[in-house]
């Protein structure tokens, strides 16, 4: 069938795929976008699959401030070379990735980060509860197994659902950029700064407040 240009258009500004690739998807899928969309992504897993394993040393270290100063993420992510780096769509993948970090606070970039002794904490809490609750000791390990992974999830960037897209994860997203963009993307270390976090900070009650002045 015919495939218009307007039709390889629209599929380029929804997918962000070259135009070729748009074209060889619409006709692959008959004209119909959603198939065509299922297809590019298929080659997107494909071609970031065969990256995956490339040394990426460069790219940069950015930073992202929100909320006049309240929250701060500082952020690597590394790219194979300086040319990608310097590229727009590597700049705001970063950019998205912080914000992201910003809004969702994650403990760890991937699940394999957490260490045995946090995990073993949670798993003791979430067992505790599971008995008070009064959940079936005979499935207890298989709840448990389901709940340490969810949580896990929860924790780790890679895992979580993308803010500005919850339909995808952050894994999902880092995957598409590098079939867009073409070089191998890694999400290598970030931290988060959140104003006064950590510090006690004190309830002031007003009223005894005022007490207190007038007392003296």
């Amino acid at each position: 069938m015919g495939i218009s240009a307007s039709d390889v258009k629209e599929l380029r500004e929804m997918t962000g795929a070259g135009m070729l690739d748009c074209k060889k998807a619409l006709q692959e899928a008959e004209g119909e976008k959603e198939k065509a969309v299922e297809w590019l992504r298929k080659k997107g897993l494909s071609k970031a699959a065969k990256k995956a394993g490339r040394i990426a040393a460069e790219g940069s270290v950015s930073s992202y401030i929100h909320g006049e100063g309240r929250v701060g993420v500082l952020l690597e992510i590394n790219c194979e070379t300086d040319f990608v780096a310097k590229n727009e769509d590597f700049k705001n993948f970063t950019k998205d990735i912080a914000m992201h970090i910003a809004a969702t606070n994650p403990q760890f970039v991937t699940v394999d980060e957490i260490d045995e002794a946090t995990k073993k904490t949670e798993a003791d809490v979430l067992k505790a509860k599971a008995i008070e609750e009064g959940k079936n000791p005979d499935f207890l390990d298989k709840i448990l197994e389901g709940q340490i992974k969810k949580w896990a999830a929860g924790i780790c960037l890679m895992d979580q659902p993308f803010v500005k897209n919850p339909d995808t994860t952050i894994s999902e997203y880092l995957t598409t950029t590098i079939a867009k963009i073409g070089e191998n993307i890694v999400i290598r270390r970030f931290v988060r700064f959140e104003l006064g976090e950590g510090i006690e900070k004190k309830a002031d009650n007003f009223a005894e407040e005022v007490a207190a002045t007038l007392a003296n």
